[in-house]
């Protein structure tokens, strides 16, 4: 069993970035279809592109759990702001994407900032409402074909 403790969180290599993108497509594939239309399912792929994915790796700070020698998680940080956190469907409620956030706010602390701002997905909200996160408005992107993407915005004072 992995405990969140023994959760080993490492910054992006680009080396990683095959992977990475794998890893982000597949859990928006399980893990997003089963509550948005196909639409909005295909704007987050295209909103987590490699070229994008890199970009914020760039920009910010991106870290990734890696698990046997596989990506298992990932998160990022831009400014004020947490994004792309993903852990892998069948290894979710493990404690991964707790440590993972509890990483990336010490980062933004240490950067200064003091409230982090998040876009909270459907299947995600439960989880950032544990952690303290507090809804702040809810929003919908029009997707086309009549399909909507429904997400929260959401901050938490550090």
């Amino acid at each position: 069993m992995n405990h969140s403790d023994d959760v080993s969180i490492r910054r992006f290599q680009e080396s990683d970035l095959g992977q990475l993108v794998q890893l982000i497509s597949e859990t928006i594939g399980i893990s997003y279809a089963e509550v948005y239309p196909p639409r909005a399912v295909q704007f987050f792929k295209d909103f987590h592109s490699e070229e994008k994915i890199a970009d914020r790796s760039r920009t910010g700070t991106t870290l990734v759990i890696e698990e046997d020698g596989e990506l298992v998680a990932t998160g990022s940080l831009v400014g004020g702001e947490i994004l792309a956190v993903f852990v892998h469907p069948r290894l979710q409620k493990g404690g991964r994407g707790k440590a993972l956030m509890k990483a990336l706010e010490n980062e933004a602390r240490a950067t200064g900032v003091t409230e982090i701002g998040l876009s909270i997905s459907l299947p995600s909200k439960r989880f950032y409402e544990s952690l303290g996160y507090k809804v702040l408005e809810e929003r919908s992107r029009d997707v086309g074909e009549g399909q909507r993407l429904d997400f929260w915005k959401a901050a938490k004072q550090l």
